[in-house]
């Protein structure tokens, strides 16, 4: 989830209930808005490489 969304980002627990296994919830800073992966390639391909060690 970008800083710049415009969306409300509830307490990380919020979420947490939502998924059945481990889940991480990243706020990527710097601008970034609704599209990570287009708006900051290197953080979102980041959480992915992260995602096989969590």
């Amino acid at each position: 989830m970008g800083d710049a969304n415009g969306a409300p980002h509830p307490e990380a627990g919020a979420c947490a209930k939502m998924f059945a296994g481990k889940c991480q919830r990243r706020i990527v800073k710097g601008g970034v808005g609704h599209n990570p992966p287009q708006e900051s390639l290197q953080a979102f391909a980041q959480a992915f490489v992260d995602a096989d060690r969590f």
